[in-house]
């Protein structure tokens, strides 16, 4: 064929070149031409460009880095390649991805508009595809408001010139099909806004990889590679009983937990092997990890995510993660992750005006930004935003087997007044400050998720009395599993932080919890907020010198184990660490040199088992059924006593908040018989005072209701356990 004369570019053609245009394939690759067929090339960096397997050169258009060969009927194959060499010798061939048809079907675009395409990670982003036998990656992004969309990365050098993508009809998505890239190639999403032509690079939501902070590029992934070994956990968690089940979580943040010799982080790898270990031998029953969506900043411990469908590269890639997540499901440990759909960072390159436009986030401040946090709150009424959230929740679910979700800042969420002055927020249609969009999508999130993968568990961090949290959504309730007790924990960190002769004042947020313990299922957290932000320690905010300290953690901790509800305590806490958490260093393990901090350790590891053996302290965690009081009412003396009865086991707990030791205290017992110490915080193992009890006969003599009663010895400090039906344990012995 001749070479090409030198003519005026038309409109599209320098539509091209400017990169504007938003139907590259209206004039790039195989056109019809008559009955001749026509390829168009736009190669910036070419030299010279042939059809493959020396086939025919095809000219460039004059003074362009257009390239043009008109073809006789069928003298092209189905899929053409191209050979060409750059401006610095380097051959390259490659299929043209003008050369392929829409790939992302009309069904799966309908059903993101409408909010209901709950496996959209699958779809949109970038993941490797084969059109007609051709190995590619498929790249789509939604940008509704861009007029051009590119994909740029280390393959075209960064120029959003070489692979303009294709918007599918006004669905807002764009898509393209690049033939001959595979996983580990570097990408983002180079934007042309319509109204403001601001050109943004962007991140792609959907990635499932992203480069190691400070970089910021996605990287495609090699999906479904990884070989799950925990057939039978997954099996056993679609039909377990969690409700009535022994659940004490230890909350990990996995960059402070441990580093390595030189302070770095480890590897989500050795990262299981180490941790698995020492969460078996302490007895919780599952971790739960802040944030290890991808984020840019370490002191954000992940709270404000940029990829919302990718772990961290802090701690290795996707497939290592898995592995630690299919190491602790091996070893019966369940592996709860918190999940932030309430605001996310305004970063750059993130999602923050993603096509220039308020895209994620709502336009107007009001509603769109948590002034606090200097963050942007998402469109929870935007179908495409609203399926953005849940296809991550069923994401992480369901690709890497995480037994649940723990929902930060749900009150944030819920109000539309929250944290904000009088003339800084918008009511709803009703007037009122309650966030509708975002009740229903809560809604939703909780009715998806358990439909889809039963037996997980979605938990509320809510601190407002919102009623009904965890309860149906066809009750009126917001269906989530569990709550945080946050009244609880508040109420009762403030009352053993006072010094024990004021205690007697405030002995009502000892009790008062129990009003409300079972209109919704709880979880008692002693979480990562509580050591934070100038708190202290949990152990330094226990009064007296160090021997209280220590006597007054074990009594909280007695506490938390033997209340109704759940648990939760955060890493550092059941050894006593000393100083405020920092994310940026690990715990001080050193201090387990010291004699009270193993004594405090080993009282955890107690319990947790206690916990676990001893239905009566978990069977009924939600259903007052499982609770008595003995005796809420020795205001003077600090003490409570109190039953947690299973179906076939009953405990007695009586918690002495004073440092006196308290001899014959006489409390009622419901049955005939003899009672054995089976735990006591101030025992000898735990560093205590190893005052207490051995067996105690019951006597007929009426008292606090009950036709038996006994006397005891109380530990200054202290709590206690007893049982009519099992021995000692060796923990407790004196």
């Amino acid at each position: 064929m001749k070479k090409q004369s030198n003519m005026p570019l038309c409109n599209d053609l320098c539509k091209i070149i400017e990169a504007k245009h938003h139907d590259p394939f209206s004039v790039l690759g195989r056109l019809s031409d008559n009955n001749l067929t026509k390829v168009r090339l736009y190669l910036p960096y070419a030299d010279s460009v042939r059809f493959a397997e020396k086939g025919p050169e095809i000219p460039r258009l004059a003074k362009t880095d257009f390239f043009e060969y008109t073809a006789q009927a069928g003298e092209l194959p189905e899929h053409y390649q191209i050979s060409w060499i750059d401006k610095e010798g380097r051959q390259h061939t490659d299929y043209d991805p003008y050369d392929f048809p829409e790939q992302l079907p009309e069904f799966d675009r309908h059903l993101f508009g409408e909010g209901k395409h709950w496996h959209i990670y699958q779809k949109l982003g970038a993941h490797r595809y084969k059109v007609d036998g051709i190995d590619g990656v498929l790249f789509t992004v939604w940008a509704p408001s861009a007029e051009r969309v590119s994909v740029v990365g280390d393959f075209n050098r960064w120029d959003g010139r070489c692979h303009l993508m294709r918007v599918l009809g006004n669905s807002g998505v764009w898509e393209l099909f690049i033939p001959g890239l595979d996983a580990g190639c570097l990408y983002k999403f180079e934007i042309l806004n319509r109204q403001s032509q601001e050109i943004l690079i962007k991140t792609d939501p959907y990635a499932q990889q992203y480069e190691h902070r400070p970089k910021t590029a996605s990287i495609v992934v090699k999906e479904g590679a990884y070989q799950w070994q925990d057939a039978k956990w997954m099996t056993y968690r679609k039909t377990r009983d969690w409700l009535h089940e022994p659940m004490s979580i230890y909350e990990v943040h996995l960059g402070s937990w441990q580093r390595d010799d030189a302070g770095n982080f480890l590897n989500y790898r050795e990262l299981a092997k180490q941790l698995i270990q020492y969460v078996k031998d302490m007895g919780f029953t599952h971790i739960e990890l802040l944030p290890i969506t991808e984020h840019p900043f370490d002191a954000s411990w992940g709270y404000q995510s940029t990829g919302y469908f990718a772990p961290t590269s802090r701690h290795g890639s996707p497939d290592d993660f898995r592995y630690f997540i299919d190491l602790f499901h091996q070893n019966n440990i369940g592996i709860i992750l918190d999940w932030v759909p309430a605001h996310f960072p305004k970063d750059f390159f993130a999602l923050a005006r993603f096509d220039g436009s308020a895209l994620y986030e709502h336009e107007d401040p009001r509603k769109g930004e948590h002034r606090d946090w200097g963050t942007l709150i998402f469109n929870f009424g935007r179908n495409e935003v609203k399926n953005f959230l849940l296809a991550s929740a069923i994401f992480w679910l369901e690709e890497f087997h995480l037994d649940g979700l723990r929902v930060d800042a749900v009150a944030s969420m819920l109000y539309l007044d929250y944290s904000r002055d009088e003339n800084d927020w918008i009511p709803n249609m009703y007037g009122g400050n309650e966030n509708l969009e975002a009740i229903a999508f809560l809604r939703e999130l909780n009715t998806v998720t358990h439909e889809q993968h039963p037996g997980t568990v979605v938990m509320a961090e809510e601190s407002t009395a919102w009623p009904q949290v965890t309860r149906p959504t066809w009750t009126g309730g917001l269906g989530f599993s569990i709550k945080w007790n946050m009244g609880w924990m508040h109420d009762i960190l403030d009352y053993i932080s006072r010094d024990p002769i004021h205690r007697r004042y405030h002995h009502d947020q000892l009790t008062f919890g129990l009003l409300y313990a079972f209109t919704e299922n709880f979880v008692l957290p002693f979480s990562h907020d509580e050591v934070i932000h100038g708190k202290g320690s949990l152990l330094n905010r226990m009064p007296g010198d160090e021997w209280r300290k220590f006597a007054n953690l074990r009594l909280l901790y007695t506490l938390m184990f033997t209340y109704p509800g759940k648990k939760l305590l955060f890493m550092g806490c059941e050894f006593g660490q000393g100083t405020e958490w920092n994310f940026n260093q690990p715990l001080d393990w050193y201090v387990l040199q010291y004699p009270q901090h193993q004594g405090l350790q080993t009282l955890v590891k107690d319990l947790n088992h206690l916990y676990k053996n001893y239905p009566a302290l978990h069977q009924y965690d939600f259903n007052h059924s499982g609770f008595d009081w003995i005796d809420c009412h020795d205001v003077e003396q600090s003490i409570i006593s109190y039953r947690r009865k299973g179906t076939n086991d009953d405990l007695i707990i009586i918690l002495n908040f004073t440092p006196i030791v308290r001899e014959n205290y006489h409390i009622g017992v419901p049955s005939e018989g003899v009672y054995f110490e089976i735990f006591n915080s101030d025992s000898a193992y735990y560093e205590g005072s190893n005052i207490g009890n051995r067996e105690i006969l019951s006597e007929p003599e009426p008292w606090m209701g009950h036709q038996q009663s006994i006397h005891l010895t109380l530990p200054p400090l202290g709590g206690i356990i007893l049982t009519r039906q099992t021995k000692a344990i060796s923990s407790s012995a004196h």
